[in-house]
């Protein structure tokens, strides 16, 4: 990995450098006066100066040479269609988008809030905030209505984006009455809703408030909107992200700098150049789906897959179909997917051409060494194991086939990414750890473009959660373990706080627990992550009863789950509902009240516990033992 190594140190020693070359892939309005301001640490600001914009540099710089190359392709086996728009049918689309916002008093600025599953419409808004300067905060279509007022209350948005239905597994799934829902829950109340009606299901719109997209497109469907010019620092989107409190956090993003990484990152680390096929299979409520669904391989001239479907439907040969239709370059998806591919017949595999395939990425969730090598084997292809964060925006860990072909170790995304400072770092002391010693994954800042710039309206914060984890040293922390080998190569080793991550969904177990308690027979809870060998993990959730006899009834045990899972779903979303409730009298906890999570998920995977010291009362860890 010499050439990597030295990649990488030139990025980390000689920052400026680095990232002004860089800075050349996308067009700047204004050339920047300062590469980076960290005059605040542990704020960076990348790009001082400069002038420029997202929906510009995915969009319109591309018109010249790709007006009528495919953009975006949209495959739905939830709806079977596939559309192709091409880089003039994107334009249009984006501007139409723009102009709605705008005549609905849209400026730069203001937010709106995306609530859409898998459909075009959410690449469309998405690029006309950028293209006006407002900030979009997308909410993944999964979510319930708590989850989402919680969201609208954060990020106050003028105007929300939403549709009367997703689908999943062919089977329509409403959004509309949990948006209601969300707005009757939030003390902000939008100005205005968006709506686009797929026809799955119907509709009650509130008179003054819901407007129909399609009348709305079609009355600004060839008004062209001028850029909006953004200082490079400016606020491009917000993300909420699960943490270990019950509030989610909103990851804010910049423009210059988020542009400048994707683009690089496409070329580096994905291997992708102008022309070339890109297909992420992620949900575009997710990191990976805002910057390898819709920003990433626009930025650098590529297309880009839009997928609206499972991975088994209408069979398991679905992705490497759509590889074979449409000349896919680079397939990304998660460790889950391929999982439950393994359990399908092996010849689907083999049904379709994969010659333009060149490689395949997993991230999300760990990657086990079996799942990796299985992939590789059947289908010949490398596969590449890549680290990363909501956070971060883009890969800390993975090879880097752009920058120089190394051997990959199954279970390991192999080595720092250029731009990332990281190092193992022991929690107690806060020192850098040798070989093979585990630590906490950390890096040292400045964070490098693209990544996060602060917690959306709460500095303080940001830095509380990110930079105060080691004594004496302001370092950002992945709360994940991890080690590195003799050789250099990293390994994750799981989470050191209470996220938990089910098939790629990050989930914080204190938000599960709030909504375990609010059913009136539960006086406390206690939620864990649990490994799964299809999902990665699952939430299994402890509760101690008001009173223990309600369970005394015939079936009021699985009543009780029922109901407790029933409450989960209508506050959460499907995706948080754990796959067990465990009832026991009391919960490990430590002396001074701390509950002793870890333990738990040792008894649960049937380990041993470890140092068990400071915990108040044994015996409550017998009831674990007992209920499991």
């Amino acid at each position: 990995m010499q050439k990597i190594r030295e990649f990488h140190r030139q990025s980390v020693q000689d920052k400026e450098t680095f990232w002004a070359r860089e800075a050349q892939r996308i067009h700047w309005e204004t050339p920047f006066t300062q590469v980076l301001d960290y005059s605040r640490p542990p704020f960076a600001r990348w790009f001082v100066g400069g002038r420029t914009n997202l929906c510009y540099n995915a969009v319109d710089r591309w018109l010249d040479t790709q007006a009528d190359q495919p953009a975006l392709i949209w495959v739905s086996t939830e709806v079977d269609q596939e559309i192709t728009y091409t880089r003039a049918d994107l334009a249009r689309e984006v501007n139409a988008a723009a102009a709605i916002l705008q005549s609905l008093g849209v400026v730069q600025g203001d937010r709106v809030l995306i609530y859409l599953p898998m459909i075009p419409q959410a690449a469309f808004f998405m690029l006309a905030c950028a293209r006006i300067g407002a900030i979009h905060s997308v909410v993944f279509g999964g979510f319930a209505a708590h989850n989402l007022a919680q969201r609208i209350d954060d990020a106050q948005p003028k105007v929300i984006v939403s549709t009367d239905a997703g689908a999943r597994g062919g089977r329509p799934i409403a959004y509309k009455p949990l948006l209601d829902q969300a707005i009757q829950q939030a003390a902000h109340v939008p100005e205005h809703v968006v709506l686009v009606d797929r026809g799955l299901v119907p509709m009650t719109l509130t008179a003054g408030r819901d407007l129909d997209y399609a009348t709305l497109r079609a009355r600004h469907l060839d008004v062209r909107v001028p850029v909006v010019w953004l200082e490079s620092n400016t606020p491009s989107y917000v993300l909420y992200t699960s943490g270990t409190t019950g509030n989610p956090k909103g990851v804010q993003r910049d423009v210059g700098g988020y542009a400048v990484a994707l683009c690089a990152s496409m070329e580096y680390i994905f291997g992708g150049k102008p022309g070339d096929v890109y297909f992420s299979s992620s949900d575009v409520g997710w990191v990976v789906g805002h910057s390898y669904v819709v920003y990433g391989p626009l930025l650098n001239g590529q297309t880009t897959v839009m997928y609206e479907g499972t991975p088994i439907r209408p069979d398991a040969a679905i992705l490497w179909r759509i590889v074979e239709t449409y000349g896919v370059n680079a397939l990304f998806s998660a460790p889950t997917a391929i999982r439950v591919l393994k359990k399908h017949d092996p010849a689907l595999l083999r049904r379709h051409d994969l010659s333009s395939l060149e490689r395949i990425y997993l991230a999300g969730e760990p990657l086990d060494e079996l799942t990796g090598q299985w992939l590789s084997e059947a289908l010949g292809k490398p596969v590449i194991d890549n680290y990363w964060q909501t956070e971060t925006g883009w890969p800390i860990l993975s090879a880097q086939p752009g920058v120089e072909e190394v051997p990959v170790r199954f279970g390991s995304p192999t080595a720092p990414v250029y731009g990332y400072d990281v190092r193992v770092v022991n929690e107690a002391t806060g020192q850098d750890c040798g070989p093979n010693q585990k630590g906490v994954v950390a890096v040292e800042p400045p964070l490098p473009p693209g990544a996060m710039a602060t917690i959306w309206r709460n500095d303080e914060r940001f830095v509380k959660t990110y930079f105060q984890s080691f004594p004496g040293r302001l370092t950002y922390s992945t709360s994940d373990w991890g080690l590195v080998d003799d050789d250099g190569y990293w390994y994750i080793l799981g989470r050191t706080d209470d996220v938990i991550n089910v098939a790629g969904h990050r989930l914080g177990t204190r938000e599960i627990e709030e909504s375990v308690n609010t059913h009136p027979a539960v006086a406390e809870s206690a939620v864990v992550g649990v490994a799964d060998p299809i999902k990665g993990q699952q939430a299994v959730a402890f509760a101690v009863l008001r009173d223990p006899a309600v369970l005394d009834a015939a079936d009021a045990r699985d009543r009780l789950e029922r109901e407790i899972k029933q409450v989960i779903e209508q506050r959460n979303g499907a995706v948080a509902r754990p796959s067990r409730i465990l009832f026991v009298n009391n919960l490990p906890k430590t002396r001074s009240g701390k509950v002793l999570r870890r333990a738990i998920v040792a008894l649960c995977e049937g380990r041993d516990p470890g140092d068990l010291t400071t915990i108040e009362d044994p015996g409550a860890l017998d009831q674990i033992r007992s209920v499991l």
